[in-house]
């Protein structure tokens, strides 16, 4: 462990940390919670697929569709418009978007193979951004000037890593240059979460494995056929197995290489001082 002890913690002149678990448990509050204090780099890897690994492809999707309106097209092909994607760290539209739903196409789905073939596509990428942490410590040091780093990371970084495995390549590269804290959440947390969820439906990124077989269980159950399915119907179906899928596998990257702060604690922090209190109660 980069800290083994909260001496060595409190003591660091540069503290790194990297904040993982489901979305909506708080790891963006306290990422920018910490960068409001004015000495920490805040790197959010969910913005950094969706622009330097993902943005192409997310503006060529929007242009797809632009040139199914006539004057749009004629706009597009002689450079009288610029579309681009305006994603930000606390809007990540741009990204889910291009994701999307698999199902019916007349319900704002997509065919399942083209759908894989986004995850796919978003599974390269999150293992890119994840491979440039130690660069953007680097860059953060020698070109801004911060001595302290959180790494905000996407809810599906359990799902690009092999959390039992202790020589995992991508975990080992990240453990060696930061502290891995699990966020994690209660019954009740787990709960709240599929309520928001339902009432607003996201794309978001699966595991192929628990992908296919939830796309085969869902047929089944329902007795339909795939270009009959609802989108919405299917991802809200399969966010809360997802949830559950999620669970151990978060528990496993916390006991082999991290931390766990409950999320009910993460309420009481206000400011960067807190984290870095919270964060040593944890460590010997």
């Amino acid at each position: 462990m980069l800290y083994p002890t909260a001496a060595s913690w409190r003591n660091a002149p540069h503290k790194r940390i990297m904040l993982f678990g489901m979305s909506g448990l708080g790891k963006t509050h306290l990422a920018n919670l910490l960068r409001d204090a004015g000495d920490w780099f805040h790197y959010s890897i969910d913005y950094r697929i969706g622009t330097r690994y993902m943005g192409e492809l997310i503006a060529d999707n929007f242009k797809r569709e632009a040139m199914k309106v006539p004057l749009l097209r004629e706009l597009l092909l002689t450079d009288s418009v610029y579309i681009s994607s305006n994603i930000t760290f606390d809007n990540l539209a741009p990204l889910s978007t291009y994701l999307g739903k698999p199902g019916d196409t007349a319900r704002g789905g997509l065919p399942f193979d083209d759908y894989m073939h986004r995850q796919e596509q978003h599974r390269v990428a999150e293992i890119a951004a994840l491979s440039d942490t130690p660069h953007f410590i680097a860059r953060a040091g020698a070109l801004y000037g911060y001595p302290h780093f959180v790494c905000d990371t996407g809810g599906s970084i359990c799902e690009v890593i092999d959390p039992e495995h202790p020589d995992d390549p991508l975990m080992t590269l990240l453990a060696a240059h930061v502290l891995p804290v699990w966020l994690q959440g209660s019954e009740a947390h787990t709960a709240e979460l599929i309520r928001r969820f339902d009432r607003a439906p996201k794309p978001m990124y699966y595991q192929p494995e628990f992908l296919n077989a939830a796309w085969a269980e869902y047929q089944r159950e329902t007795a339909q056929q795939p270009e009959q399915i609802d989108p919405d119907a299917f991802v809200r179906w399969t966010y809360a197995r997802a949830l559950a899928h999620r669970e151990p596998r978060y528990a496993a990257m916390a006991r082999n290489w991290g931390i766990t702060l409950s999320a009910d604690d993460v309420k009481s922090v206000r400011e960067a001082s807190d984290i870095i209190d919270l964060v040593a109660t944890k460590l010997p």
